[in-house]
């Protein structure tokens, strides 16, 4: 019995013994933190979605109070919102920066990419991209397997079952940019929301020659660069067989929609164009009468006057 009582002494002993010295480090190394971390942690969302570019809410908070400057900071989450609420904290400017929202850069339906093969394995964007091109003749388009949908903390995406692509709500997206990292093809991009949430982008990654491209997917960017030729801003590139928008330079004019001889370029959100005016058949096909110019000509020299009065005749 002496044994375990002195046992259990002694081990009380050493844990008091420990528990001190933690004590005094914890108070040597102690960093005091600054109490406005708490206060702009608040007002964030708490999505911890990554989106900002920094590890969770926190390190973006520690990040917005350590900076001289909210210019390069973005809760994609919260907007401008929640960035004037932090900008009033840290008695600093926030800068509204133009709403985004996810688009997805492939017009591969069921119906314009029909597939070639069947994949058999885990139900996986990730895997079918390590393994192969895809079940279709296109290796550059969207797979269909919804990682993009797996990884969205706001029920933005949906996979539609008619067309096996994933479809986009933008008034759910926050541009938190976790569907932009899952997807292995690089498909879904954050793009300018535009006024009126109008927007223009090609709809096709595909980097194959106009010929192979149509061949594997009937809406491919097939890289004829119509569109960059009547693009009047230079928003237009052309990059290894297929084009881009830039919207920054973007006026949303549409020329480059009507050029594009597969529909690859999607506008979204805009009225239906006004159907053009067309001319009556009988008008369209007669031909411009050109009048004849006629010379005037000299006059025929009149005959002379027959005399007024006959002379009578003797009878």
């Amino acid at each position: 019995m002496n044994a375990i009582v002195i046992a259990l002494i002694v081990l009380g002993s050493i844990g008091l013994l420990l528990a001190l010295v933690l004590f005094l480090a914890a108070k040597a190394f102690y960093v005091e933190e600054d109490p406005r971390i708490d206060q702009v942690q608040e007002v964030l969302p708490g999505a911890n979605c990554g989106g900002c570019g920094y590890p969770g809410c926190r390190g973006f908070a520690e990040a917005c109070v350590k900076s001289s400057s909210l210019d390069s900071m973005l809760c994609p989450v919260g907007g401008a919102e929640t960035m004037s609420k932090i900008g009033e904290i840290l008695g600093m400017a926030s800068v509204a920066a133009a709403p985004k929202v996810a688009v997805l850069r492939c017009n591969g339906s069921c119906a314009n990419r029909p597939k070639v093969n069947h994949y058999d394995s885990a139900s996986s964007c990730a895997v079918a991209a390590a393994l192969y091109g895809g079940e279709t003749a296109c290796s550059y388009g969207c797979l269909g397997m919804g990682d993009c949908v797996d990884v969205c903390q706001f029920g933005a995406l949906a996979i539609n079952p008619e067309t096996g692509l994933p479809e986009i709500d933008e008034e759910k997206c926050t541009a938190c940019g976790a569907c932009v990292k899952a997807c292995p093809k690089m498909l879904l991009e954050l793009r300018n929301k535009g006024p009126k949430s109008r927007r223009i982008y090609v709809a096709c990654r595909n980097h194959d020659k106009g010929a192979v491209a149509k061949k594997a997917c009937a809406a491919a960017c097939i890289g004829c660069s119509k569109c960059q030729k009547v693009c009047e801003f230079e928003a237009i590139t052309m990059d290894n067989n297929v084009a881009y928008i830039d919207y920054n330079k973007c006026r949303l004019c549409r020329k480059c929609e009507e050029a594009c001889p597969t529909g690859a370029i999607h506008a979204l959100n805009f009225p239906p164009r006004k159907p053009k005016a067309e001319k009556p058949a009988a008008e369209a096909t007669a031909k411009p009468v050109t009048p004849k110019v006629v010379k005037a000509e000299a006059a025929p020299a009149e005959a002379p006057k027959a005399a007024e009065t006959e002379t009578p005749k003797a009878e």
